[in-house]
């Protein structure tokens, strides 16, 4: 199981790039090989971010994790992913998702319904531009028609945000895997893996085939009650929805703090070994905690 990190953009500083870049060059010397990051709806660009970081930081991967796809066409992110990866050298990995109603059809005035056909289409337009092929699809939802042309721009991996099992199965049936969050080792061994390896098997790819990336949020700490206790305020969001609320329950988590791996450096090794053991392919941690000193501990064990 590869252990990799998942950070979120600066929200202070003169300077997000800048410090974005900077945070990514500490990750390097730190020895990760991979950093995911999230688009939040109000944040600045990420694409445009890990562009910066390809050109600034050599012998490292970046991700999306994850991209939502209501807010660009695939022919858009088609060129943007092919983009990156003539910066990055083909270091970018592609996580899309379709978020969640509120702010779908809120924040973006998108229809929330079919999710699963939204991103099915989506991903017929995607998957050939990312080939060098051209897309031709008319969907219900989502219609891509057209080419690229962006010589030499090597195809990124996709992974799709899949915990459900429609979108688990059209995961294993078409992309690299799924990256979940608040999702703990019982859902990732009987639920996650299964139901995407059968489905790419289904399919009749090869073992390995696809991956369960696997988010988790980790605190190297002598206060676990404390991190608990800051857990449940700061992602106290997580469980109201639905894709989310399920995976907890599955679990038999109370709440979001349950899927925080907290203790000191023994205990935090044995949670991830059971992540391990559950058949998840890489743990993208998220890390934890209310001090410089905490994140710095966190970050030392992974």
């Amino acid at each position: 199981m590869e252990i990799s990190l998942h950070i979120y953009l600066p929200a202070e500083g003169a300077s997000v790039v800048d410090a974005y870049v900077e945070r990514i060059r500490r990750a390097r010397a730190a020895g990760f090989a991979r950093v995911w990051t999230p688009q939040l709806p109000y944040e600045p660009d990420l694409l445009t971010a890990l562009a910066v970081a390809f050109r600034e930081v050599p012998d490292i991967e970046l991700g999306s994790a994850v991209l939502p796809i209501q807010v660009a066409h695939p022919m858009l992110t088609a060129q943007r992913a092919l983009t990156l990866n003539l910066v990055g050298g083909g270091r970018f990995k592609l996580g899309l998702g379709v978020n969640h109603p509120g702010m779908s059809e809120e924040l973006w005035g998108v229809p929330w319904e079919k999710p699963v056909r939204r991103m099915s289409e989506y991903l017929d337009g995607l998957l050939p531009l990312l080939a060098g092929e051209e897309a031709s699809c008319i969907g219900e939802l989502v219609t891509t028609r057209g080419a690229l042309q962006i010589p030499k721009a090597p195809a990124p991996e996709v992974f799709l945000a899949a915990m459900g099992s429609q979108m688990l199965r059209l995961g294993g049936r078409r992309t690299a895997g799924t990256i979940t969050w608040m999702t703990g080792p019982k859902t990732l061994a009987n639920h996650i893996g299964p139901k995407l390896r059968e489905s790419a098997a289904a399919a009749g790819r090869p073992d390995g085939a696809v991956k369960v990336v696997a988010l988790v949020p980790v605190s190297v700490t002598d206060d676990v009650d404390g991190m608990r206790a800051k857990a449940a305020e700061e992602f106290a969001l997580y469980g109201t929805l639905p894709s989310y609320r399920a995976m907890l329950d599955r679990e038999g988590f109370a709440g979001p703090e349950d899927a925080l791996l907290a203790g000191d450096e023994a205990t935090v090794s044995d949670r991830i070994e059971e992540l391990r053991s559950a058949g998840v392919d890489e743990c993208a941690c998220v890390p934890f905690g209310d001090s410089a000193e905490t994140i710095a501990r966190t970050e030392g064990l992974l």
